[in-house]
This record gives C-alpha cells, structure tokens and sequence, in this order.
C-alpha cells in the first residue's frame, strides 16, 4: 500500500482541539475524506473519519443521534433508555486494522500536516502585520 496523495487543509480556532482536515489517496485509486488532525494530550494525532450513532424515536421510528432529548420528526421527548449513557456517540467509517498500518498513515498525514501548519501560520501572520 502507497499513500500517493494527502491534502490537509488547516482549521484556523483558539481553543478547539480540532486543527485540519485532511484526505489521503491510496495506490491512486483509493481515496479516503474527512480524516481529522486532533490536539491531544500527547501531540497531534489522526482521527479516523465517523459517523454518528442513531437511535430510533419510539414513537414514529425517526433516526436520531443517540443523546438527542427530542424527535428531529416528530418532535415528542426521546425516552431515557434511548439516550444509552455512557454509549459510544461515532463509529469509525474506515479505519486501519493493525498498528504498523495506522502509524504508516499517521505519519503521512501529519508530515504534511506541519507543512501546510508553517505555510498557514506564515499567511495569518502576513496578514496581520499587513
């Protein structure tokens, strides 16, 4: 496997953790979007894109993201036990199986990452010494 394309492109915010996203292609064939650059505790890493998870309003069997305390349809109050506390809020769409492939990606992506960081920061601070 050969990742022959990242574009990243970086999130201008203050506080956020969230700080580009990016997407990769693969062998030229292949392409995967909406991956995220997320500030942790420990550095930068790459977070792999999700969707999130719905539940289904027991009342007209609308989808709804699992910790919504009303119908997006009907507009009736979710039920508690539809909330699932303590549940997990996004799957992964795709992901890598093992590590060696994980740190294969992420080590991609965040090189150009801090490429297109000092081209980003060198235009914020063109344009506010202009």
């Amino acid at each position: 496997m050969e990742i022959t394309e990242v574009k990243v492109k970086v999130v201008e915010s203050k506080n956020d953790r969230l700080q580009a996203f990016c997407s990769i292609t693969i062998d030229n064939c292949f392409v995967i979007r909406d991956l995220k650059i997320i500030e942790g505790a420990k550095g930068a890493f790459v977070a792999m894109p999700s969707r999130k998870i719905m539940g289904k309003c027991t009342h007209c069997s609308a989808k709804n993201h699992i910790k919504s305390r009303f119908c997006n349809e009907c507009g009736k109050e979710l039920d508690d036990e539809d909330k699932s506390k303590g549940a997990k809020l996004h799957a992964d769409i795709a992901h890598p199986i093992n590590s060696e492939c994980r740190n294969l990606l992420q080590d991609k992506i965040l090189e150009v990452y801090e490429k297109e960081k000092a081209i980003f920061l060198r235009l914020l601070n063109a344009e506010r010494s202009a």
